[in-house]
């Protein structure tokens, strides 16, 4: 059935695109304003002469949501795209010893007794507690938080004993590893959220017990894919999605959003209004200065996650390396201390490096290989001069890469090669501050206390990306984009289909 009622999108990365394919199924009708070339913001593909990277996530959690809105959508994911999980997931690589986390639970509990002693008791005890965090928070990050009255809501109530109020994700894997050195094997993940493990709130373990209950899947074509497959949803459902169309400014009726003006001149209006734009940079360029909440100056006084330095290299060979690597820096804390507090370099660094051409030879040319490498770096408070500093950080990430991770000749290897920093983040990619990670998620900025979904500042007004409830990384945001197109449909009447997952552990 079809709705006379419009919705205009700005912004076609993932929360955008789940928010199009929900809403247009359900009979609305959809306009997506995308600026760039192809759908996917910082889910779309990069593509370099025969090779291919994914720009930003590389790998897919909590796989079960993206096939919950694919449902929600009428579709069933198989149809559209090739998933594979990974085991092991990924490698720690320290300075002293290299730990694979399988997910295979015999594998990994005979990996974690051999190198940071930890006994299977133990671990049995952590995926027990945690999946009890986890089974009472998820039903929290699946609603609306846009009233005060819904921190009565009975779940939010039953969660408040797992919030561990005071306590870092640090601090808890106190109770599972007492060495401080062997914590990174379960803390690690607080880098998702572009946070420190000594920073981000304990109530974040449910990331590690995610991996470790459900795995962690790779995507045949990398995760770039999952945004093509979602605009071929959108227009079979009568979608209308313009590239290279960017927004100029939210058109305005006392204080609620009519519709959008474009670069161009052209105007369209709109019923609803729905922002996947990253938020900050949304706040200061499209809103004329309407939402006085979030003025350049309040914006200033956020929190903010880190940022990312990236390289993404086309190899004319395939190392014997993991799919997923993270190498840490031999001092992770002091690291980690200078990216998010003191805004300064280091020289020893922790990287990410993805080498998906090993499982997925559609990455690359046949005998060569699409390597994805991720270095945190301090977001664009730190004034750092990256036209000038860029060269040097690319020749230290490679010394590391070549020296730790024993991949000798990797610069004759290879053959091109792009390079984002924070300040291109930034400039080309509208991310406030290069804060890739989006707001900082302490406790101050989450819930109520965060961007609401049904935006608190304009009537008509929606947002959906990691700038708002539940927060930043892929399925928290293919959640947002949920919670937004079922607030819509709710104000309308609609009755709809749900497939939210029944956790059972």
């Amino acid at each position: 059935m079809k709705l006379k009622k419009k919705i205009i999108i700005i912004g076609a990365g993932p929360g955008g695109l789940t928010a199009g394919m929900i809403l247009s199924h359900r009979g609305f009708e959809v306009t997506i304003y995308e600026k760039d070339k192809k759908v996917g913001g910082r889910n779309q593909a990069i593509e370099l002469d025969g090779f291919k990277f994914d720009t930003g996530p590389t790998f897919l959690m909590m796989k079960f949501l993206l096939d919950e809105v694919f449902k929600e959508s009428g579709r069933d994911i198989d149809d559209y795209l090739r998933t594979a999980p990974l085991d092991p997931m990924y490698r720690l690589q320290f300075e002293d010893k290299k730990i694979d986390l399988f997910w295979d639970k015999q594998r990994l509990k005979k990996e974690l007794k051999e190198k940071i002693d930890m006994p299977e008791s133990v671990y049995d005890h952590f995926l027990k507690k945690e999946g009890q965090r986890f089974k009472h928070m998820y039903p929290c990050l699946q609603k609306s938080y846009h009233r005060l009255t819904n921190y009565l809501d009975v779940d939010l109530l039953r969660a408040i004993p797992y919030v561990s109020f005071g306590k870092s994700m640090f601090d808890e894997l106190g109770n599972y590893v007492p060495k401080e050195e062997d914590r990174m094997a379960f803390s690690f993940q607080s880098k998702y959220l572009g946070m420190s493990p000594w920073e981000c709130p304990a109530a974040f373990m449910i990331i590690p017990f995610v991996e470790h209950q459900f795995g962690i899947y790779h995507v045949e074509g990398g995760l770039s894919e999952i945004s093509e497959a979602m605009s071929k949803v959108i227009e079979e459902n009568g979608g209308k999605i313009h590239l290279k169309t960017p927004v100029k400014h939210l058109l305005f009726e006392d204080k609620k959003v009519i519709g959008i003006e474009l670069e161009n001149g052209e105007i369209d209006h709109a019923d609803e209004t729905i922002i996947n734009a990253d938020f900050a940079y949304a706040m200061e360029k499209l809103t004329n200065g309407k939402a006085k909440k979030y003025s350049p100056e309040k914006l200033k006084k956020k929190k903010y996650s880190c940022s990312t330095f990236m390289l993404y290299l086309g190899l004319d060979k395939v190392y014997d390396l993991e799919h997923h690597t993270i190498l840490f820096s031999k001092d992770y804390k002091d690291y980690v201390t200078k990216i998010f507090k003191d805004f300064e370099l280091t020289e020893d660094l922790s990287i990410y490096v993805r080498n998906a051409s090993i499982n997925d030879p559609t990455l690359a040319p046949e005998g060569k290989s699409a390597l994805y490498i991720l270095v945190p770096a301090p977001n664009n408070k730190s004034g750092l001069d990256w036209d000038n500093i860029k060269d040097e950080w690319r020749d230290r990430v490679l010394d590391i890469m070549e020296d730790r991770l024993k991949m000798k000749g990797l610069r004759e290897s290879i053959e091109v090669e792009k390079i984002i920093t924070p300040k291109d983040w930034e400039v080309n990619y509208n991310v406030y501050l290069g804060a890739t990670f989006n707001l900082a998620h302490s406790l101050d900025q989450m819930l109520y206390l965060r961007p609401r979904n049904k935006f608190e500042a304009f009537g008509n007004c929606y947002l959906v990306g990691g700038g708002t409830h539940p927060g930043s990384g892929l399925p928290t945001i293919y959640e947002s984009a949920r919670i937004s197109s079922n607030l819509i449909s709710d104000k309308y009447g609609l009755e709809y289909e749900t497939f939210n997952k029944k956790i059972k552990l």
